[in-house]
């Protein structure tokens, strides 16, 4: 897919109105294909900011933001919080979901209804119909965060999709092969945008390129990435 390069748009806010018609690029397309189950959808997240931002706000105040350690001891750089009946998490002892916060011990926040919705209509809209998350990880880059290529592979159920939005700061995301060693498109992301991949595309490598210091308007020097799942 050859991708074109966008300015960041921005969204939601005590002044949403104004910030769009200052921040946001115009619509592009209903969908950008990456592969044959798999969709970039310019903008989509947009309409649903007002009620993202608060949404993860609370769910920040219940299960607070860290950086987690993988099994070979390396402390990842971007910041990480679940919400759902799922969490995803890593230690020394391996990469896992867990129905409890291992910083708490408490069950992860549920998965507020505007974030579950967004996840539902944009596997939709892909033609994912019936997607029913349990899980949704939420990322938080920093300048120079990274996310190397990596499949997503423990779930026990590889038939739903994956949905993964975009908040603050532009990225480059990889979308590579079933191997790791095959080539990776570079997409840019925005603000609001969102990628959808399943079906036979289900277990593509994928990652972020590290981030550069592109403050949002509305988020500052932050990007944040939810990633829902279908996990048990």
């Amino acid at each position: 897919m050859t991708t074109n390069s966008r300015n960041t748009g921005s969204g939601g806010g005590p002044a949403a109105a104004t910030t769009l018609a200052l921040f946001d690029d115009p619509p592009r397309a209903a969908r950008e294909p990456l592969g044959t189950g798999a969709f970039v959808l310019p903008g989509f997240a947009l309409p649903f900011v007002d009620e993202l931002l608060p949404a993860i706000r609370a769910v920040e105040a219940q299960a607070p933001f860290r950086h987690l350690v993988t099994p070979g001891g390396f402390t990842m750089s971007v910041a990480l919080t679940n919400c759902g009946a799922l969490g995803w998490t890593s230690d020394r002892r391996g990469y896992r979901y867990s129905a409890t916060d291992p910083d708490s011990g408490r069950p992860w926040p549920a998965m507020p209804e505007a974030l579950a919705r967004l996840a539902r209509e944009a596997a939709s809209a892909a033609g994912f119909d019936g997607f029913a998350p349990d899980a949704c990880l939420v990322n938080r880059y920093a300048p120079g965060a990274r996310l190397s290529l990596h499949q997503d592979k423990d779930e026990r159920d590889y038939g739903a999709p994956i949905v993964s939005v975009s908040l603050g700061m532009p990225a480059v995301f990889l979308f590579g092969g079933l191997a790791r060693g095959d080539k990776a498109a570079r997409v840019p992301l925005a603000h609001g945008d969102v990628v959808v991949w399943g079906g036979e595309d289900r277990l593509r490598y994928h990652g972020v390129l590290p981030l550069k210091d592109e403050p949002h308007p509305l988020l500052g020097a932050i990007r944040i990435n939810l990633t829902f799942r279908k996990a048990g």
